[in-house]
């Protein structure tokens, strides 16, 4: 038995966490992915893309400056184009590697989009949805790859975050919310039993008496999360797919390849949780908000995007996955095409009227430009695409109905991208 002190005191610990709205505990932000009780698993569907990998450029980088450069223009800056193993694409001579596999790519060069204000625009871009429209919040693309592709008895997570803590599953709650990796070199070490093997099981089996106690007296659903939770968390911890964030296991010769940074280590862990079942992985380079010193900065920027990102496309083509796994390189917005004056050192603004973005593998025919802006690179001229545009497309290459309708707590269907239109047909 136990004693009443214990009881009473996890009573009120309880209680606590069902008045705050909070149904498990946390575990490098994923025991509510883990709480996620089971349900059906997702009708197959014709997407070749089974899994995607976002590059997240957090601060907008420059397309003048990377992937749709304009030479002779007025704010051209000081960047070369180079050719690409594309015929007739031409990138930053700052990416060399990537230049080498544009044949699988898809440069989209033709977006535009409504926000020009960083947190505002992330959510955009994140979630299909303008920031406080209709009252609620959306979740992310990760948090709707997870609950359409995922697999409810994985023992991995359907969506992991590296480097930053993305956007989450919004209205679809806890069972979606990604798994953070702050620093992937450290991996998920919440894995990691503190106490003897012997001790952790007794451990968890006081923990299931007491949730029994618990469960007869208040019936509510968030002790079947929290039971859920640590139940997951018990099946990840001893699951062969767990090694999958440990970067030490990673021959030297393929780590290598990659460069060195936590950008570099994000994007191995990404192939590398992509190769055991892991449908979304978001992983973030911050820097991108180049006001000042624009062109020191993108170049730097670029040489720790370039290896890494050609390595993970190269690895992947190796591995077989690459016609399965949809790479996106991206941020929130563009950065005007003029340079500014102010200080000593010149930089780019904001500028979500036209940008572009890059995809490879995922189904995509590589080799391909879509959208065209103007002289200066500064209006759509040629086949503008809006953010709803875009993640439908996403969803198409991903077998994914953005036509469908979820329901949030209160019952009101929201469909998951609004109006959209797609450009699979042009890229795919």
């Amino acid at each position: 038995m136990f004693s009443d002190h214990l009881i009473e005191s996890t009573r009120r610990k309880f209680l606590q966490l069902s008045a705050a709205g909070v149904g498990a505990a946390s575990l490098s932000g994923w025991m509510e992915v883990l709480a996620a009780r089971a349900s059906a698993a997702p009708t197959p569907t014709p997407g070749k893309a089974k899994s995607c990998i976002l590059l997240w450029m957090d601060g907008g980088p420059s397309h003048k400056d990377t992937f749709d450069l304009k030479p002779a223009s007025k704010g051209a800056g000081d960047f070369k184009p180079i050719k690409t193993k594309a015929p007739g694409i031409e990138i930053s001579e700052h990416l060399p590697n990537l230049a080498k596999v544009m044949n699988h790519g898809v440069v989209v060069r033709g977006m535009s989009t409504p926000e020009g204000a960083h947190p505002r625009a992330k959510y955009n871009l994140h979630t299909g949805y303008r920031e406080g429209q209709g009252g609620l919040v959306y979740p992310s693309l990760g948090a709707i790859v997870a609950s359409e592709v995922g697999r409810p008895e994985s023992s991995v997570p359907a969506f992991v975050s590296i480097g930053n803590r993305s956007y989450g599953a919004g209205f679809l709650g806890p069972k979606y919310q990604p798994l953070l990796v702050q620093d992937p070199a450290r991996g998920v070490e919440d894995l990691k039993s503190l106490v003897a093997e012997g001790r952790f099981t007794n451990r968890l089996e006081l923990l299931q008496e007491m949730e029994q106690a618990f469960q007869g007296e208040y019936r509510a659903p968030v002790i079947t999360d929290h039971k859920t939770a640590y139940e997951r968390a018990v099946r990840l911890m001893n699951a062969k797919e767990a090694k999958a964030f440990d970067l030490s296991l990673e021959p030297t010769a393929s780590k290598a390849k990659y460069g060195t940074g936590r950008f570099a280590e994000g994007v191995l862990m990404a192939r590398r949780l992509v190769e055991v079942g892991v449908p979304f992985v978001e992983v973030t380079l911050g820097g991108w908000d180049t006001h000042q010193d624009n062109f020191a900065r993108v170049k730097s920027l670029s040489e720790q995007v370039d290896g890494a990102a050609a390595s993970l496309i190269e690895d992947l083509k190796v591995r077989g996955l690459l016609e399965s796994t949809l790479v996106i390189w991206m941020g929130e917005f563009g950065r005007t095409p003029n340079i500014n004056t102010r200080g000593a050192k010149p930089g780019r603004d904001h500028y979500p009227k036209a940008w572009s973005l890059a995809m490879f593998g995922g189904g995509v025919k590589g080799g391909r430009v879509y959208g065209k802006t103007d002289a200066e690179g500064a209006t759509v001229v040629d086949q503008k695409a809006g953010t709803t545009d875009f993640l439908a497309t996403v969803c198409e290459l991903m077998g994914i109905d953005h036509s469908k309708k979820n329901e949030t707590s209160t019952g009101r269907p929201v469909q998951i991208v609004d109006k959209p239109k797609p450009f699979t047909g042009q890229i795919a």
